[in-house]
């Protein structure tokens, strides 16, 4: 087995940077998240990048909060929500959505090959939005135990981003999960109460996980 090693968090950068450069395989993800590392390839020079921002986007799930314009929307809301159905075609809709102030994609796929193999190992997951047979929202992530991240979605449809991570939510919530590593807090994750706390919280959160919950326990 491979010693994976990693600079200690503490010397990061002030954006956060860790380390550049090694490679997406399973055993080096696994060991990244226990040490609140994730990648994130910044260009084309450094295409592989490792970095633990501080601070840190989170979503307690107790401070679930719903804005009355998203609570109509739920009650007249028509679309249905599956869960680790169609992984591949998240994460490649993931990669080709534009992103703003963004000149490309940061989901290379490099990327893209890495997280496949996570899942193919029930360590990564996704959620899916359909409206009817089309597939217009999605979610995906990192399921290593009780930690779970969103890693990034797409939309096709107004409201259908929040709907597929507002799914996620409360499966979470079901499975008696009090939380998720957002990295950043984008609007959408604003909307549902995500926040920043200091990277020293975010490892100490990281501290109380239980590791070895197997992903069917979630989803």
């Amino acid at each position: 087995m491979r010693r994976i090693v990693f600079p200690p968090v503490e010397n990061a950068t002030e954006d956060g940077l860790v380390a550049i450069g090694g490679d997406l395989e399973v055993d080096t993800l696994v060991s990244a998240y226990h040490q609140g590392i994730f990648p994130w390839p910044v260009s084309i020079d450094h295409p592989l990048a490792w970095f633990s921002p501080d601070p840190r986007g989170i979503l307690e799930i107790k401070e679930l909060h719903l804005s009355k314009s998203f609570s109509k929307f739920l009650k007249k809301n028509t679309y249905q929500v599956t869960f680790n159905q169609a992984f591949d075609e998240v994460i490649n809709q993931c990669a080709r959505t534009a992103r703003k102030d963004q000149p490309s994609t940061w989901i290379t796929q490099d990327i893209i090959h890495g997280y496949e193999k996570l899942f193919k190992q029930e360590l990564a997951y996704s959620v899916e939005a359909w409206n009817g047979k089309e597939l217009i929202a999605g979610v995906y992530g990192v399921c290593m135990g009780d930690f779970i991240s969103g890693e990034s979605m797409f939309m096709k449809e107004d409201n259908a981003s929040k709907f597929a991570l507002y799914s996620l939510i409360l499966k979470l919530q079901d499975s008696g999960i009090s939380w998720m590593d957002t990295q950043m807090v984008t609007p959408v994750v604003e909307v549902f109460g995500g926040k920043y706390i200091s990277r020293l919280d975010f490892l100490q959160f990281l501290t109380k996980q239980n590791w070895a919950r197997k992903r069917s326990d979630i989803f």
